[in-house]
C-alpha cells in the first residue's frame, strides 16, 4: 500500500513542544488554586494554555507510565472549537501521543491510545475540520526498528477492523513512528536503526517513510551515564542522522527532551542562546513544565517565539563526526561514564531513600509490577530523572559533578580535552552554572563516612582545577538555596521530614529535577 500520511513539504514541522515532564517547583499560571501538582483531568486544558497563551506548536500527550484522560480530542473540540476552527489539529498545531512501550510496560494503554487516535479522525471529519487530526506517535525507549513497524502494523490492523464494525467509510491507516531513542550506546549507532527502519518500511508498505522525526532522550542518558557522555551522545546521534540523510535523501528532524538544569539540558528561557550554540542541528526541544511555570510568563513567551523562529530558519548543520573523531568520542564516554556509574551504583540506596521527600507534580502510575518499570542502573534500581536530579540539588551536591572531575582528569590523560571542548561548549558554562548550587560543607559532611561521596568530593576539586576558578553560591538566592540544603542534610540526618525545604529549595533554582 502507499503512505497516506503527510511528507515534509506537505505540513509544518513543528519546533516547540511542550510535555508534561513533572520537574516544575512552581504554580503553574493558569491555575486558580496555586497547586503546583497537575490532575491527568487539567493537562486538558494546559494543552490549550501552551497553544494559545505560550505559543508552542505541539503537546505531547503522555501514556507512558502515567493516568492519562483518554477523551482529549473530544474535549479540546467541545471545550475550545473555536480556537481549533482558527488552528486547527494536525494542520496548524499537533498533538502527539507518546505511547507505552509494550516490549517493556504492559499494554493496557496502546489500545485505548490507538482508539483514541481514529475517533479523533471521525469527530473532527464530522466537524469539517482537518484530517487526520493525529497522525504520529512517539515509541519510547526504541532499541529495534522491527519495533516501529510493529506499531504501524498493528494500528492499521485495528482501523481495518474499525472500519469494518462501524462502516466507517474513511481510509486513515498509517501512523508515522517517531522513534525516541535513550541510551547513550544507540544513540552512537542511531543510523543503523534509521536504516533499519528505512528498508523495513519499503518492504512492509512499499514505499519508504517520507521523514523521520527522530526523539533524542537527553534526561535518561544523564541518568545512567552522567552529563557529559549524554551531552556528547547526543551529538553522535546528530551526526548519525546527518550520514543518514546523505545516503537516503530521506530529511530528519531532530527531537530533544531538555529540562532546565544543566543535567537535564539547561534550556531555560534565560538560556536560548547558549542553547542553541550547543544544539545545533536540533529542529525541536521539549519545553517542560518548569520552563513553563517558574519563570516570568513573559520571559517564557518570548523564549518560546525566539525557538520558533530560530529553529524554523536557522537551526544549523547537524554535526558529522568522522570514524576517528567518532571513537575519541565513544573514549571520552567511555571515560566519564566508569566513574559515574560506580558512584551512582554506590549511592543508590541513598538516592532511592531521599526521593520519597521530593513532592509529586503529575498523576503518574508507580513504577512497578503491572502499570510500569523502574529505572536501573546495573543492578540497582533508581528513581526517574527528576526526583533524581532534585535529590542531589536538594543537598547542594549538583549531579552534574558525579564522575566529572576524575573524567576531566583522565581525557586531559588521554589527550582528549580539545575533543572534548569542540563537541560540548558549554560544558565550563554548565558547570559554573550547577556550581551556584553547592554546598561544600554539606558534601564534607557526606564524605567523612562514605568512599563514594569522597569521590563525589575529589570530583569537585577537579572541576575546579579545571575550570580555574571556586564553584559555589554568587547571588542571593544561591546563598539562600545553600542554607535550605544543609537544613535539608539535617533534617534527614535527625529523622525529620524535608519535604518543605526541599520544595523551597526548587523555588529558588526554579526547577524541581
Amino acid at each position: 500500500m502507499t503512505n497516506p500520511s503527510p511528507n515534509a513539504t506537505e505540513r509544518c514541522i513543528p519546533t516547540t513542544m511542550a510535555t508534561q515532564h513533572p520537574d516544575n517547583a512552581s504554580p503553574p499560571f493558569w491555575k486558580d488554586d496555586a497547586e503546583p501538582c497537575i490532575s491527568a483531568h487539567e493537562e486538558v486544558d494546559e494543552c490549550l494554555v501552551c497553544y494559545r497563551d505560550l505559543g508552542c506548536q505541539e503537546y505531547m500527550w503522555d501514556w507512558e507510565g502515567k493516568y492519562v484522560d483518554e477523551a482529549v480530542v473530544d474535549r479540546l473540540l467541545s471545550d475550545y472549537l473555536e480556537f481549533f476552527r482558527a488552528n486547527q489539529l494536525g494542520r496548524d498545531v499537533f498533538l502527539t501521543f507518546r505511547l507505552p512501550n509494550i516490549w517493556v510496560e504492559k499494554g493496557y494503554r496502546i489500545a485505548r491510545a490507538y482508539m483514541s487516535i481514529l475517533t479523533a479522525e471521525e469527530l473532527a471529519h464530522d466537524l469539517g475540520l482537518a484530517t487526520p487530526p493525529l497522525f504520529e506517535v512517539i515509541l519510547p525507549m526504541t532499541d529495534a526498528a522491527w519495533k516501529l513497524i510493529h506499531i504501524q502494523k498493528t494500528f492499521q490492523r485495528l482501523a481495518k477492523l474499525e472500519r469494518e464494525i462501524f462502516n466507517n467509510q474513511r481510509d486513515f491507516q498509517q501512523l508515522q513512528v517517531i522513534p525516541l531513542i535513550e541510551t547513550v550506546d544507540l544513540l552512537m549507532d542511531a543510523r543503523k536503526l534509521l536504516e533499519d527502519y528505512a528498508r523495513l518500511h519499503e518492504n512492509t508498505f512499499g514505499c519508504r517513510p517520507p521523514y523521520i522525526r527522530a526523539f533524542i532522550a537527553r534526561s535518561d542518558p544523564a541518568l545512567n551515564a552522567g552529563l557529559v557522555p549524554a551531552v556528547l551522545a547526543a551529538k553522535g546521534a546528530l551526526s548519525e542522522f546527518a550520514h543518514f540523510e546523505e545516503e537516503t535523501g530521506i530529511p530528519v528532524y531532530p527531537i530533544i527532551g531538555t529540562g532546565s538544569l544543566p543535567f537535564r539540558g539547561g534550556l531555560t528561557p534565560h538560556t536560548v542562546e547558549d542553547y542553541l550554540k550547543e544544539y545545533k542541528g536540533i529542529y525541536t526541544p521539549t519545553i517542560q513544565s518548569a520552563f513553563r511555570y517558574d519563570y516570568p510568563l513573559q520571559d517564557v513567551k518570548k523564549a518560546i517565539r525566539e525557538l520558533n523562529l530560530a529553529l524554523r530558519f536557522r537551526c544549523g548543520p547537524k554535526p558529522r563526526f568522522d570514524e576517528e573523531e567518532k571513537g575519541q568520542v565513544r573514549r571520552l564516554i567511555e571515560l566519564f561514564s566508569r566513574h559515574y556509574r560506580e558512584t551512582v551504583e554506590s549511592l543508590a540506596e541513598f538516592v532511592n531513600e531521599l526521593s520519597k521527600f521530593v513532592p509529586r507534580r503529575r498523576e503518574r502510575a508507580l513504577h512497578i509490577g503491572l502499570f510500569g518499570y523502574p529505572r536501573m542502573l546495573g543492578a540497582k534500581r533508581l528513581p526517574r530523572a527528576i526526583p533524581f536530579t532534585a535529590v542531589f540539588y536538594s543537598l547542594g551536591v549538583p549531579p552534574e559533578f558525579l564522575g566529572t572531575g576524575r573524567g576531566l582528569r583522565d581525557a586531559e590523560a588521554e589527550g582528549l580535552l580539545d575533543t572534548l571542548r569542540r563537541h560540548y561548549p558549554n560544558l565550563e558554562l554548565d558547570l559554573v552554572r550547577a556550581g551556584y548550587f553547592l554546598n561544600k560543607e554539606n558534601l564534607e559532611f557526606l564524605a567523612r563516612d562514605s568512599p563514594s561521596w569522597m569521590a563525589v568530593k575529589e570530583d569537585v576539586e577537579l572541576v575546579e582545577q579545571y575550570l580555574g576558578r571556586e564553584l559555589g553560591p554568587r547571588e542571593t538566592d544561591h546563598f539562600v538555596h545553600r542554607n535550605l540544603a544543609s537544613s535539608i542534610y539535617f533534617l534527614w540526618r535527625g529523622g525529620r521530614d524535608p519535604s518543605a525545604k526541599v520544595e523551597e529549595a526548587a523555588l529558588l533554582r526554579r526547577s524541581l529535577g
